[in-house]
């Protein structure tokens, strides 16, 4: 069995749609190779990888292609999966939001490139340049305060503005009451803003 059916390929609800699958479990069958498992992750996971994916390239067509992509990488590094470090469903949309983000700055690039050929004679923008350095070293210093975070909190705040999650949203995928999601988020938020040095009110 293929475990990289089509997207469109959904299971029939009738089918244990009751039985909440154990992701860890699932990844951790998948990483030794069991197709069966994967296939039950995939048949699990796939709405929301597509979901994210479609709020992150804003079209369907390449948000299929990244979900299969994700998914594929998903099914090729579940051996890595630490439950210590969060929750399977927030591993797994971290991947597709990676890959996702991936295909939007390629989709640039090209545009970029197609409209070169019109800004050879202008000058340098330097303000700009300098801007996008200092944006590019802005995102550095948050990528390395995420990691003082809790497990609990990254994963948190990584669906809330990573993926674009609402707070009822965040609370539903990690099967939280929303009052404790948005406390995770707002401590995160604190957290971070004290690892960078900004200042609160």
């Amino acid at each position: 069995m293929d475990p990289l059916r089509p997207v469109s390929d959904a299971p029939s609800p009738a089918e244990g749609a009751s039985v909440a699958p154990d992701l860890a479990e699932l990844l951790k069958l998948s990483g030794r190779g069991d197709q069966g498992a994967f296939s039950q992750l995939y048949d699990a996971v796939s709405p929301r990888v597509f979901g994210l994916a479609v709020r992150v390239v804003r079209d369907r067509a390449q948000a299929e292609e990244v979900t299969q992509e994700a998914l594929l990488e998903i099914w090729r590094t579940a051996s890595r999966f630490d439950p210590d470090r969060g929750s399977p469903l927030a591993w797994m949309l971290t991947i597709v939001h990676r890959k996702s983000v991936d295909r939007v700055r390629s989709a640039e690039a090209s545009t970029r490139r197609d409209t070169s050929y019109h800004q050879q004679n202008q000058p340098v923008d330097h303000d700009a340049t300098a801007e996008a350095a200092h944006a590019s070293l802005e995102a550095r210093r948050v990528r390395t305060a995420l990691g003082s975070l809790t497990p609990v909190q990254r994963e948190a705040l990584e669906l809330a503005y990573f993926g674009g999650y609402t707070h009822t949203e965040v609370a539903g995928l990690l099967d939280l009451p929303v009052g404790t999601a948005k406390t995770r988020i707002r401590d995160g938020l604190i957290r971070l803003r004290d690892t960078m040095g900004v200042g609160g009110a």
